[in-house]
């Protein structure tokens, strides 16, 4: 092994230290990147929808974590931890998150000095002829090499792996956030469809009922046919609406066994859908959403993160300034290899000269994605306020709908009542008595969906207004 041993200690210093001052210089040189701030599209002060001041507080987690336990239902947090801890959806995403999470260690191992150590046994010789080969050699080295990081490119590729894992906890928040949406609505239907299905076997029974009272009468000469068969297609279409419930369930069971990894064929809720009611859910301002909706955070992350490429990616076209050092022996024996160690230092200074453009490139492309995160996050913001709005909307219709409905429910209540009594006592024909119950039974299935739907609408609100998330508490 041949070493290139400076002659002097003071030598070596005095080199070393004029080609730091030489990097210095020219770092003073290098010009500066605009900075490019990623400001949000401006968002209205209040919501068109009008709110009570408690519900516009603008809290810093108008949505907590754990907001699904406001519904009070132990069923309903049974099935979000079953969710939270079985998603094969969120075990990917925990391993995506662990893979950026190695990239950044590998970004910052960079900014580092590398080390190595190497040992060789090396013998040499000539094919054919009379050549001898060489006594074996034995070699021993210990090389160090460091970057110097005049112009911020391994900080900033640091920097940049770092905004990357953080989009990538965020990504799982917000991946969390939407399948416990999906289950805490899932679950509601599947508690409204079991309303429904009780609801409508009850009108089944009462039209099972009304129907064999007018086969007597029609054998007995006081009801037509025709009143019999109409009552006898109610009974029948009742029927095929309790199935059609009942295969809906079905369905819900197998978007659950989705979510929570974990089929269960014979699951069915024990929940009553009288027993819950809609929680109050604190909306915030507009300004808020910025803070606590986890896609806006990762769009900021993302766009942090090309902010940070573009910087490495410009850095990247000056030259860079490399140290290192070696120390080493070489013998023909083992036993005297560390007796003469050699060592070596050296500065490089390396400037990319002719690239074909490659260089320019990779910058302009890393500008070009900064310029496409930046959109991306502008539109996440408006998506966001996009979706509260229309959620507040939605909750708005469902509450006149649901005091409307309540009225009609006590209607057909009561004309049901009297129709069934006016057709016992022969003052008026089955077909009043038919319509009646038609009425009474839609209106009575529309209250179990409406609040149903009352429900659910609240799950939405606490999804779209970021359900609250904190990134240490699950990661």
């Amino acid at each position: 092994m041949r070493h290139d041993i400076p002659t002097t200690r003071g030598a070596a210093v005095r080199g070393f230290a004029m080609a730091v001052l030489v990097g210095l210089l020219a770092g003073c040189a290098m010009p500066r990147l605009p900075a490019a701030p990623a400001s949000a599209p401006p968002l209205p002060a209040q919501w068109s929808v009008p709110l009570p001041p408690s519900a516009v507080a603008d809290a810093a987690e108008p949505a907590g974590d754990g907001w699904w336990r406001r519904f009070g239902s132990a069923e309903l947090d049974a099935l979000v931890l079953r969710v939270q801890s079985g998603s094969l959806d969120l075990a990917a995403a925990a391993a995506r998150l662990r893979q950026v999470q190695a990239r950044a260690r590998q970004a910052e191992a960079g900014r580092w000095p590398v080390l190595e150590a190497q040992a060789q046994v090396r013998r040499q010789g000539a094919f054919g002829g009379q050549a001898a080969a060489a006594d074996p050699r034995h070699a021993l080295s210990l090389d160090a090499a460091w970057e110097w990081d005049l112009w911020g490119r391994l900080g900033a590729e640091r920097d940049g792996a770092q905004a990357a894992v953080q989009a990538s906890a965020l990504d799982a928040q917000a991946l969390r956030l939407t399948l416990t949406a999906a289950a805490a609505e899932a679950w509601l239907e599947a508690v409204g469809l079991a309303e429904r299905i009780r609801i409508g076997e009850a009108s089944l029974a009462a039209a099972e009922r009304i129907a064999a009272l007018t086969e007597v009468r029609r054998r007995a000469g006081t009801a037509t046919a025709l009143e019999a068969s109409r009552q006898r297609g109610l009974v029948q279409a009742q029927r095929a609406q309790v199935q059609a419930l009942r295969q809906r369930v079905g369905e819900v069971r197998a978007t659950l066994t989705i979510l929570t990894a974990q089929p269960d064929p014979s699951w069915t809720p024990r929940s009553r859908l009288a027993q819950l009611a809609p929680p109050v859910v604190a909306t915030g301002l507009p300004a808020g959403l910025l803070a606590r909706r986890p896609d806006i955070a990762r769009a900021a992350a993302l766009l942090a993160a090309a902010d940070a490429q573009r910087l490495a990616a410009e850095a990247a076209r000056w030259p860079r300034l490399t140290l290192t050092a070696s120390l080493g022996a070489e013998s023909a024996s083992s036993r005297t290899l560390l007796r003469d160690p050699a060592y070596a230092l050296a500065v490089g200074l390396v400037a990319p000269l002719l690239g074909g453009g490659r260089l320019a490139a990779e910058r302009d492309e890393a500008v070009a994605v900064r310029e496409e995160r930046l959109v991306a996050y502008r539109q996440s913001v408006v998506q966001a306020f996009a979706e509260v709005e229309a959620a507040l909307q939605s909750q708005a219709a469902l509450h006149a709908r649901r005091e409307a409905q309540a009225a009609a429910l006590a209607e057909a209540r009561q004309a049901q009542r009297l129709a069934e009594a006016r057709w016992r006592a022969g003052a008026d024909d089955a077909l009043a008595l038919l319509d009646a119950q038609r009425t009474l039974f839609s209106a009575e299935d529309e209250a179990a969906v409406l609040h149903q739907a009352m429900l659910q609408m609240q799950v939405r609100l606490y999804r779209v207004l970021g359900g609250g998330w904190s990134v240490d508490a699950l990661w």
